[in-house]
């Protein structure tokens, strides 16, 4: 069967409360001045789960998902409310929507080729939805696959949290380890949680959404990521990280994809995003609720688009800042320009999403789904924890070049089976 004959059929559809009434002294939470300047939209994250433990059943996996909810809106209150006036969260127990739905394929047959669109109807939301500031806060949606299969697709509203600390305080309470101090929430982050002297100015818009796009994932494994890494080396950046090594190269075919389409010189910005909770002085607890994201900013003109080059401006970028902070004034800025490229890349790795484990196994496979923004770059760990996987969104037109890329095709699979990420012989 096709991918774009797969049905993702809605069965149910409901509101699940929290498991105890928030206590009358916390129904205001404050959003903090990075929350306000967060953009209106969701932030995805979809689990795939095999069926190879077959100890419960769909009805029953369903049954514990909405349970342990509950329990983790009771424990994250803030997320079971609402927004009020778009400064703070009025902890009224509204609660968060979960959605159950049936897939007329299997699991295996999806996991041979991922299908971004398809991909796309595992959550229950779309990310640039404007709910995300008027109405729920936490949206869930369970996928079963014909042969038993789940999925697990949850979207938080960008205004308030990462989806990150809601789902591993989620699995923790479906695991039965409530008790366990690296899920228990933490409220009190600073009012302003950015490094010394960054600057807050919000980017100003640019407007990705005009052109027709086409998402395609891109997969480096380890042993080539670390040749990868050995060539983007230099004087400046002598040990690249696998994340800076992925970035650079995909940025760089981007780039040359982009002015292989025009006639002009392309001055190249790439906006990404990092996460201050490590970066504070001090460090803040990782299960700290809230918007604890920045963004810093790299340029590239046409001189400057060599690999080591690239690894160079980002290795800057981020230097610039944790000291001066004048990331986000130069994204602002320089994006007004109409032979400016910008590029959003979003980092995922490192964090710990294939240790979710809700009661039935970790996740066979873990990812983010694509927006349809172009020059949209999205990086995760692979299962094992050293290769990378990549989502990119380009034009239709860039696209054709970028994936014809022989330095990018050394480098990268595109598309490749994800079925090798299950144990063998497993049967999905």
């Amino acid at each position: 069967m096709a991918m774009d004959q797969v049905n993702v059929e809605i069965v149910t559809r409901e509101v699940i409360k929290p498991s105890s009434p928030t206590l009358n002294h916390l129904r205001k939470f404050n959003l903090r001045l990075l929350d306000l300047l967060a953009p209106v939209s969701y932030e995805p994250l979809v689990f795939l789960y095999s069926n190879l433990q077959q100890q419960l059943t769909g009805t029953q996996k369903s049954q514990r998902l909405k349970r342990s909810l509950s329990v983790t809106l009771t424990r994250l209150y803030p997320l079971a409310g609402r927004i009020k006036d778009g400064v703070s969260i009025e902890c009224n127990d509204s609660g968060a929507v979960f959605v159950e739905s049936r897939v007329s394929c299997l699991l295996s047959k999806f996991l041979e080729k991922p299908d971004a669109e398809l991909l796309g109807k595992f959550i229950p939301v779309g990310t640039e939805s404007p709910e995300a500031l008027a109405g729920s806060l936490v949206l869930v949606q369970a996928n079963f696959f014909a042969c038993g299969g789940l999925a697990i697709g949850a979207c938080i509203s960008h205004k308030v949290a990462d989806p990150v600390t809601f789902i591993k305080a989620w699995a923790a309470a479906a695991f039965g380890s409530v008790d366990d101090s690296t899920v228990i929430p933490f409220f009190n982050a600073p009012p302003v949680s950015p490094p010394r002297n960054s600057s807050l100015t919000k980017p100003a818009a640019v407007d990705l959404t005009s052109d027709k796009c086409v998402t395609k994932r891109v997969v480096f494994d380890a042993s080539k990521i670390a040749a990868l890494q050995a060539k983007a080396a230099s004087e400046s950046v002598t040990c690249p990280t696998r994340f800076e090594a992925v970035t650079a190269l995909i940025w760089k075919c981007a780039m040359n994809a982009s002015r292989s389409n025009s006639e002009h010189l392309r001055y190249s910005i790439l906006s990404q995003s990092v996460d201050l909770r490590k970066r504070m002085a001090p460090p803040m607890p990782e299960n700290t609720i809230g918007n604890l994201v920045g963004y810093f900013a790299s340029c590239a003109t046409e001189c400057e688009i060599e690999l080591q080059s690239l690894v160079g401006q980002l290795r800057q970028g981020l230097r610039g800042f944790m000291g001066e902070g004048k990331a986000f004034m130069a994204t602002s800025e320089s994006s007004q320009d109409g032979d400016v490229d910008f590029y959003v890349s979003t980092d995922f790795c490192t964090f710990p999403f294939y240790g979710i484990d809700f009661g039935w196994g970790k996740p066979a496979w873990v990812t983010v789904p694509a927006r349809a923004n172009k020059n949209a770059i999205i990086t995760m760990d692979a299962r094992d924890g050293r290769g990378v996987e990549a989502w990119v969104t380009l034009t239709e037109e860039d696209m054709t070049f970028f994936e014809r890329d022989r330095e990018l095709l050394a480098a990268a699979s595109f598309d490749p089976n994800a079925l090798d990420l299950i144990m063998p012989n497993s049967s999905l």
